[in-house]
């Protein structure tokens, strides 16, 4: 039987590279994002590996937003959920945005907790499904100069690990997927070309969604791309927390 799976932020970066993946295993799509004309042009490149590609434009920053995308789709069983949808924003916090921020919360965390609920529930009634919920390297430490961004990411990881062995024997696993810094619009919107942390290291996002839907698919708990960002998630928990803060607003800093 075909599985279906639901990708939210799918009109490009990440979401789109994974929507390839699962399209290329041939999965049924339905794809969510904002912009309606890139969501599109998305799902009409997805068709040509002949899997049935829906789209629904939806701005998962606003209250209420997810339950109505899950209206739109009750009736139809999600196999696959991919949380995928997310912002950040670059900045000292005592002069970003407040509206902003409030924006990202409620799209990072209120909306992708909503959604993880209301399917996760089906998921266990039928006795099977997976959900990919990205967070991000930024999930594992305190991030100055991005505190709110890198706070909802470690709600992300915090969460889908705590669910995951909720759902242990239910025939259902949760994945978390934490992506280093990868090259995608995501700075762009951010706010980030004046930031440093996009002048090392960095990896592709096609590169990043292979490894993630690859752990996904296996029901891997954490993954995260790349060795370099594996050392350094691992090695903050051995570091003095003040130290790991400097390190991490010296990478972010202005350059």
């Amino acid at each position: 039987m075909t599985q279906t799976a639901l990708i939210t932020g799918a009109s490009g970066g990440l979401g789109a590279d994974l929507a390839t993946l699962f399209a290329k295993d041939g999965s049924n799509l339905i794809l969510v994002a904002r912009s309606k004309d890139k969501l599109e042009k998305r799902a009409q490149e997805l068709s040509a590996y002949g899997v049935q590609v829906d789209h629904i434009v939806c701005d998962l920053s606003k209250a209420g937003a997810a339950e109505e995308l899950f209206e739109q789709v009750k009736g139809r069983p999600i196999d696959y959920l991919v949380n995928n949808a997310g912002v950040g924003l670059f900045g000292k916090f005592t002069e970003t945005d407040l509206q902003t921020e409030l924006d990202m919360l409620y799209l990072n965390i209120n909306s992708l907790t909503h959604l993880t609920k209301l399917v996760v529930r089906e998921m266990t009634v039928r006795g099977k499904g997976r959900i990919l919920n990205v967070a991000s390297t930024a999930a594992f430490q305190p991030g100055p100069l991005m505190a709110v961004y890198y706070a909802s990411k470690a709600y992300v990881l915090s969460f889908s690990e705590a669910i995951e062995n909720e759902l242990k024997g239910t025939g259902v696993t949760v994945s978390t997927l934490c992506p280093g810094p990868t090259r995608t619009d995501f700075s762009a919107r951010a706010n980030l070309d004046n930031s440093k942390l996009f002048d090392g290291s960095t990896m592709n996002s096609l590169s990043v969604a292979k490894a993630g839907y690859e752990g996904f698919k296996r029901g891997k708990s954490v993954i995260i791309p790349g060795t370099q960002n594996k050392i350094l998630a691992k090695s903050i928990r051995f570091m003095p927390r003040k130290f790991v803060t400097a390190i991490v607003k010296r990478m972010q800093k202005e350059k």
